[in-house]
C-alpha cells in the first residue's frame, strides 16, 4: 500500500481545527437544543419543562459571566481612582522584602490596564504602598 506524505501546512490547519473551544455561547446552546429536539424519540418526547429548565440555566450562566466582566471593570476603575487620589501625596513603599522607600507621587502610569504610581521616576504597584501622608509644601514668605 502506497501512501503519500501530508504537507505540514495541512497538518497545522487540521490540528488548529481540532482544538476544542472552551466556552459555549448562545448559538452553541441553540444548536444543541435543536439537535436534542430533532433526535428525540417521537413516541417518548422530552417534556417542554426540561427545555425551559435548560434555557433558564443557560440564561443564569450568561448573566453570571456578564456580571463577572462588569465587576472586573469596576475593580479596574476603582484602582485608577485610588492611584489618582495619591497624586501629590507622600507615600511609603515596600520596594522588596528588605527595602522601603518614601517619595511623592508625581504621576499615574497605566500598563496593561493596571495603574501604577510614579515615584522618583520609578513605577510602583498600588499593592506596594505602605503609608500615605499629605505632602507639606514650603510656605512662601
Amino acid at each position: 500500500m502506497n501512501t503519500s506524505a501530508i504537507s505540514s501546512s495541512t497538518n497545522a490547519t487540521t490540528a488548529a481545527q481540532r482544538i476544542p473551544v472552551q466556552t459555549l455561547g448562545q448559538n452553541d446552546f441553540l444548536k444543541l437544543l435543536v439537535t436534542q429536539m430533532t433526535s428525540q424519540d417521537p413516541m417518548n418526547p422530552q417534556k417542554d419543562t426540561d427545555f425551559i429548565a435548560q434555557m433558564a440555566q443557560f440564561s443564569s450562566l450568561e448573566q453570571t459571566k456578564t456580571m463577572q466582566t462588569d465587576i472586573a471593570g469596576l475593580r479596574s476603575q476603582q484602582q485608577l481612582l485610588q492611584a489618582n487620589a495619591l497624586l501629590g501625596q507622600t507615600v511609603g513603599l515596600q520596594v522588596n522584602a528588605d527595602t522601603t522607600a518614601t517619595g511623592v507621587v508625581t504621576s499615574v502610569k497605566i500598563v496593561d490596564g493596571t495603574p501604577s504610581i510614579m515615584v522618583g521616576g520609578t513605577a510602583y504597584a498600588l499593592s506596594q504602598v505602605l503609608s500615605i501622608t499629605p505632602t507639606v509644601s514650603n510656605p512662601q514668605p
